[in-house]
């Protein structure tokens, strides 16, 4: 299997020799803390998002996130940067079963999601990956990572510019320099500074939302500076109870999360100028992410997975480095025990998240879009034209198919399937391009 190697060589050649850090290169320490602290604060909101939203205590998300990422990058043998988040395929039914039975039955749905997960990577063992080449030329994995970033782009204006629902101006003013702002940090500082300009973006806006009174300072003062979280298990206090509804409303959404792996490989591959279809391969990727879920739902924690704003942030700062991730996620693991700190972090209003998220899916659009320039997709061609189009639409619309109240294939999955589908069934050349 031959993916982003047979297709992108030189792209990957050049993305080498441009990083500022490399995959197993270590900065020096000073430099190692800020680029860690970065990754950390760019994850940190969506992360503890997910469990606020579900009923799921915060302070374990996070520790989940960092443990899970170590965890990752032990089984991948430290070769992939890759950060494992709260995901939010999972939201709904979480949710739905934290109000009707509690966390046991959650827990056993997010062990089932990292099961199936290995059940595939054991699948790949034996099987291998050569599918990947044919499934996935530059005509179908440009315009999937092109949506894997602007699928996120009305989270992001949703957050740039709205509170509950409602129009405000404050926000829109403070998204917009924070936005501004890590432009400018990243054109025209350079050094130690120029490595972090998603971090100083986001202190700066914090900085501006102060003075436009958008933070609330309250969860701090009331935080204590030691806090254990509250770690919960798939045992209930009466004992073990299966609950295979649980399990069946959770395990196929897997094939969601599925999709969103192979994309994020394909970004980090491609921004990274390593292909990790190749090394460490397909099937220690998803055993990593697999395990990750698996130690989240022994302990109290949502489903995990890796996550498209710490794709960003590598892709703009050019720090590919290993090193780094598992710093953040040790600050995380450290941070989910230190209840002033995960306040702090907490308080980051969402004009400030918007705005930087405005530029760290960008970026992941971006890369898209450079594998189809630096591949030469022709789309005065019809076949790719076709793949193209509703491929993009569909999943920046978010088309996505629901089934019943549980079960929601996002429009990023719809779009990747049918990228797959269309690819494999079209024709080489359309019959009105035929002489």
């Amino acid at each position: 299997m031959l993916l982003m190697i047979n297709t992108h060589k030189s792209t990957m050649a050049k993305n080498a020799n441009t990083a500022i850090y490399d995959l197993y290169d270590k900065p020096p320490f000073f430099t190692w803390l800020g680029l860690s602290l970065q990754h950390l604060f760019s994850m940190f909101g969506a992360t503890v998002l997910v469990p606020l939203l579900v009923g799921l205590n915060p302070g374990v998300a996070l520790f989940t996130s960092g443990i899970g990422t170590l965890l990752h990058l032990l089984i991948t043998r430290g070769k992939v940067p890759a950060y494992m988040g709260s995901s939010f395929a999972f939201i709904i039914p979480m949710a739905s079963l934290m109000k009707t039975v509690g966390y046991p039955a959650v827990a056993q749905g997010i062990i089932s999601v990292g099961v199936v997960y290995l059940v595939v990577a054991f699948i790949i063992t034996f099987t291998g990956t050569s599918w990947i080449d044919v499934i996935f030329p530059a005509e179908v994995v440009g315009p999937i990572i092109m949506v894997i970033g602007l699928s996120l782009a009305g989270s992001a204006a949703s957050s740039a510019t709205t509170a509950n629902g409602q129009y405000d101006w404050k926000i829109f003013t403070v998204a917009l320099l924070t936005l501004l702002a890590t432009i400018a940090f990243n054109m025209f500082l350079k050094g130690f500074l120029g490595l972090l300009p998603v971090l100083l973006g986001i202190v700066f806006g914090y900085i501006v939302a102060l003075f436009f009174g958008l933070v609330d300072l309250t969860p701090i003062a009331k935080a204590s500076w030691f806090q254990l979280p509250n770690y919960e298990t798939f045992i209930g206090k009466e004992g073990f109870k299966l609950y295979p509804a649980a399990i069946l409303s959770m395990a196929p959404l897997a094939l969601v999360t599925l999709s969103e792996h192979l994309g994020h490989l394909m970004v980090l591959s491609k921004i990274t100028g390593h292909d990790f279809f190749v090394n460490p391969g397909l099937k220690r990727t998803l055993t990593g992410d697999g395990a990750a879920s698996v130690v989240a739902g022994l302990v109290g924690g949502p489903a995990v997975t890796s996550y498209g704003e710490n794709i960003g942030v590598m892709q703009l700062s050019r720090v590919y480095s290993v090193w780094v991730i598992g710093g953040a996620a040790f600050f995380a693991v450290i941070f989910s025990f230190v209840g002033k700190l995960s306040a702090l972090i907490s308080t980051i209003p969402g004009a400030v998240t918007g705005g930087v998220g405005f530029m760290l899916y960008g970026v992941i659009a971006a890369a898209g879009l450079q594998v189809i320039v630096d591949n030469k997709v022709d789309y005065s061609q019809k076949r790719n034209l076709m793949i193209a189009a509703p491929v993009m639409v569909v999943g920046i619309g978010n088309f996505h198919l629901q089934l019943g109240a549980q079960l929601d294939f996002s429009g990023v999955a719809i779009a990747t399937v049918l990228g797959i589908v269309l690819n494999l069934i079209l024709p080489k050349i359309a019959a009105s391009e035929r002489a």
